[in-house]
């Protein structure tokens, strides 16, 4: 029956992920997956989130089916979170905002959703991309295209390309931003340049859906989320999907948001309704433990005041690496630009190496950063930084010369 089909390649992360635990390397450095790592190589179990499991255990209740919709403090909780607790679209009744499987179960609930509310739309993603953003589109039926993001030459961004690019489409586009952390570059665009997309957005009547996965790991809770609020305050209509994935800890726990800003309280019910059409589709319903444990953290103001300082934590350990890769590169190769590591926020660095000297990384060294070139900062500690400079040193060297 089934014989016809084509076999499936595998996701070349994942791969690359297993190639790496196949590796019999003393030293080998896995900076592949998008996982945040402590100091000594473990994925933490945040005391916040602990605390709440505790509770739950201590005090067990029923696990229900929630709403399509998902849990009421959850959601409560998300909007808070993305769009402030001043938001004037939230008090106004205008965000309609479900609990999602994660940030990739939001966009695929809002790429249905949209794909029903205007099905003869393109979808917009920055070039280069998170593949599954083309993947998930195009699964909904989009067709899918890119607009210029990375500027290879100066590891930043192709500002003026990207806008020329931008007021060049019809309206009703849909372009898929990062509001910060740019996955996989980590190349952001600042306050100002933001405040020129949203002009241009507002103009073209285009729809924009923000993808905000690293809450917290760039810049700060409050300084990430601006483009959010920014769009938001202009009065755009505009698709959040957000994830507690990395800044909780909880991945598999798939505790996600999507929201979506609407003209008025009237139009943001008929749009909630339709995503729990969507969701109704799909899964029905929301997972019970990470939403209560989402919850409990985030409505719980001494756990929540905790959670921030944990991503603070979080986030300094990230910028810590950076800056002793841009030390130890600076020392051991003089001629090599390495301010990228510097200039570049979150979880990733777009490294620009070849693949010759990404293929010697891994074979040489044991270092393994996927064929993009993306390395996942994460992954470098105190204790492996220095074999991981001594790597880089070693190939760019080498296969430069």
């Amino acid at each position: 029956m089934f014989k016809h089909l084509q076999q499936y390649a595998g996701d070349p992360i994942f791969g690359l992920n297993d190639a790496f635990h196949r590796n019999t390397h003393p030293r080998k450095i896995n900076l592949t997956i998008g996982l945040y790592y402590d100091e000594a190589g473990r994925i933490p179990i945040l005391p916040s989130v602990a605390a709440v499991e505790r509770r739950l255990v201590d005090d067990p209740a029923p696990r229900v089916y929630l709403p399509m919709e998902g849990l009421q403090g959850y959601r409560d909780a998300v909007q808070r979170v993305v769009f402030g607790a001043d938001s004037q679209a939230v008090a106004e009744g205008r965000v309609a905002t479900i609990q999602t499987l994660g940030g990739t179960g939001a966009l695929k609930v809002g790429a249905d959703f949209l794909k029903g509310a205007y099905p003869d739309s393109e979808v917009w993603i920055s070039d280069p991309a998170w593949d599954n953003h083309h993947a998930i589109f195009g699964g909904a039926g989009f067709p899918t295209r890119s607009y210029p993001y990375y500027d290879p030459a100066t590891k930043g961004l192709a500002f003026d390309a990207m806008m020329e690019c931008l007021r060049g489409l019809p309206s009703r586009t849909i372009v898929l931003l990062h509001p910060c952390c740019h996955n996989p570059t980590g190349v952001d665009l600042s306050r100002e340049q933001w405040e020129e997309v949203i002009a241009v957005l507002g103009e073209r009547g285009l729809i924009p859906f923000l993808d905000i996965a690293y809450q917290g790991l760039g810049d700060g809770m409050e300084e990430d989320a601006y483009a959010v609020r920014a769009m938001a305050q202009a009065g755009l209509t505009v698709l959040v999907a957000n994830s507690f994935s990395k800044n909780l800890s909880v991945y598999g726990e798939r505790c996600g948001g999507l929201s979506v800003v609407c003209g008025s309280e009237s139009e943001a019910d008929l749009v909630l309704g339709q995503l729990k059409a969507v969701v109704r589709r799909i899964y029905s319903s929301a997972p019970w433990h990470g939403g209560h444990v989402v919850a409990g953290v985030l409505n719980d103001a001494k756990l929540y005041a905790q959670w921030l300082d944990e991503v603070a934590g979080m986030r300094e350990r990230i910028a810590q690496m950076r800056r002793m890769v841009h030390e130890q590169l600076t020392a051991k190769l003089p001629g090599y630009d390495s301010a990228y590591f510097l200039r570049q926020r979150g979880m990733f660095t777009y490294s620009g190496l070849s693949q010759e000297q990404l293929l010697a990384l891994r074979e040489r060294h044991g270092v393994y950063i996927i064929d993009s070139g993306r390395i996942a900062v994460p992954g470098l500690n105190s204790s492996n930084v220095e074999h991981f400079t001594d790597a880089l040193a070693d190939v760019v060297s080498v296969v430069t010369h």
